[in-house]
């Protein structure tokens, strides 16, 4: 038989402890009173029941029934599991096991593997999920290179071609020659059979058709993770983060997501791999672009980065003098782009009588902002904006994907040679630039001052040159 503890180093009188306590010891052939070595050895404790060990297993009685006590209290435990919390006990046949649990070691590979990265100039792997057009990664490699750090997608995963081939022939900052391009629904891909072992940044827009508002009401459902396509897409995005082991984690979604159950098991999940998990509500006018969209952001950083990222800090550069017309494409005021869309003024006041509180955007050119422009602007929605002809105030239009990624703070060659419809609904679906090159010029230059003093830290220890750990008996 075998016996497996996960538990946590304690303390007793200022030196470390590991107790161990209980029938499972008996079933294990550890008995009161037996004697025991105890061997500290390539990062591991070994205890073996031997007739003449160094040490005696203890007894404690309680309602009649003697129980077997190992009690281990040495700083030395200090020593061998510098920065672990949890440790995993293996018992069997006369012999105990204590090494880091798989979770520690995991925690502490991601972050040497990122220092040595950072070190020596080599770039970040990201792990792009939802890929979409590109206009995140576009924005988190712009802010990342801003700071000095290098970055490449290792992995993207995207299930619709257009958007896929677009981000391919438009960013290619991004891309490497080994870069692995998944054409794929995200439940379908297996990162490690693509050749892909592991990533340093993982980054996601998970789906927000069933948390935002007008998603939920379109399609009847009472929670975020009842629709019927996007509802799971949290599920599988954690599993790329346990199989992928990056040390920074990035999601975006609408804000309705903070208060969903997709969020508490992520905040959950992510706290039980060993990361520290921020959150903020940021919006585009505060980072100087012009489209009101207000997206949350949620960026989870390893343990063992000593709280090197801090989302709160990150800073917009608001543009208050600028105004609609300050992006608009020389349209003809003849041209075919002008409509009455008729239907949407009577889709107005029968929204009106009816009591429904949708109301049209339409913008002159002089406003500091405009609404939210979504994924289907192509098809001329009546709740987002349109431009009012300057001569004939029955005409208007749409912007331009020029226009529509201008008000996003969007690179324009995003949406080069796309037709509109399919350039629109990258940007549609993206976000606004600006934020999330803010966030990765912050995370870049926080991520560089903490390898700097990590650096000076070990030089100081000398640790840089690995010793084999030679037997000691404790």
């Amino acid at each position: 038989m075998a016996t497996v503890i996960n538990t946590k180093i304690g303390e007793n009188r200022g030196r470390a402890r590991i107790w161990l306590e209980g029938i499972k010891l008996q079933r294990e052939g550890f008995e009161p009173g037996m004697r025991y070595d105890l061997e500290l050895r390539d990062s591991k404790v070994v205890l073996r029941a031997r007739d003449q060990g160094h040490f005696t297993i203890s007894r404690r009685e309680r309602n009649g029934r003697v129980s077997p006590i190992i009690d281990i209290c040495s700083n030395e435990l200090r020593r061998l599991f510098t920065g672990v919390q949890l440790l995993r006990v293996a018992i069997r046949e006369g012999l105990i096991v204590i090494v880091a649990h798989h979770s520690q070691e995991q925690a502490q590979e991601r972050v040497q593997r990122l220092a040595t990265k950072l070190r020596e100039g080599k770039p970040l792997d990201v792990c792009s999920l939802f890929h979409g057009g590109g206009v995140l990664d576009k924005a988190l490699h712009a802010g990342l290179q801003a700071a000095g750090v290098q970055s490449r997608v290792a992995l993207a995963v995207e299930m619709e071609q257009s958007y896929l081939d677009a981000s391919l022939a438009n960013n290619p900052e991004l891309w490497s020659a080994s870069s692995v391009v998944c054409d794929s629904p995200i439940q379908a891909v297996d990162p490690r059979r693509e050749g892909v072992s592991s990533v340093d940044v993982l980054v996601g827009g998970i789906p927000c058709t069933g948390a935002s508002r007008p998603g939920k009401a379109k399609n009847k459902n009472e929670f975020t993770e009842s629709h019927e396509d996007a509802g799971a897409m949290f599920f599988y995005f954690l599993q790329f983060v346990r199989d992928l082991n990056p040390a920074v984690v990035l999601i975006e979604n609408v804000t309705e997501y903070a208060n969903s159950a997709s969020m508490a098991v992520i905040r959950s999940v992510l706290g039980s791999l060993g990361y520290r998990v921020q959150e903020r509500v940021m919006g585009g006018p505060e980072f100087g672009a012009l489209e009101w969209r207000r997206r949350l952001c949620v960026v989870a950083t390893s343990e063992g980065l000593e709280d090197a990222f801090d989302l709160q800090s990150v800073q917009g550069v608001p543009n208050p003098s600028q105004r609609v017309r300050d992006v608009l494409e020389d349209i003809a005021l003849d041209s075919d782009r002008w409509k009455p869309f008729d239907y949407l003024a009577e889709k107005e006041q029968r929204d009106r009588a009816s009591g429904n509180n949708f109301a049209r955007k339409l913008l002159s050119g002089d406003e500091t902002f405009c609404g939210t422009i979504g994924r289907g602007y192509s098809k001329c929605r009546s709740t987002e904006p349109f431009l009012v002809h300057p001569q004939r105030p029955e005409l208007l239009r749409i912007f331009t994907p020029r226009e529509h990624a201008r008000v996003k703070g969007v690179p324009e060659e995003v949406v080069d040679g796309l037709p509109e419809s399919i350039a629109h609904q990258v940007l549609g679906q993206s976000v606004i630039f600006p934020v999330f090159k803010a966030v990765g010029l912050a995370l870049g230059q926080s991520l560089t001052r903490w390898v700097k003093a990590l650096h000076k830290q070990l030089s100081a220890c000398r640790v840089f040159e690995y010793e084999e750990p030679q037997l000691t008996l404790l």
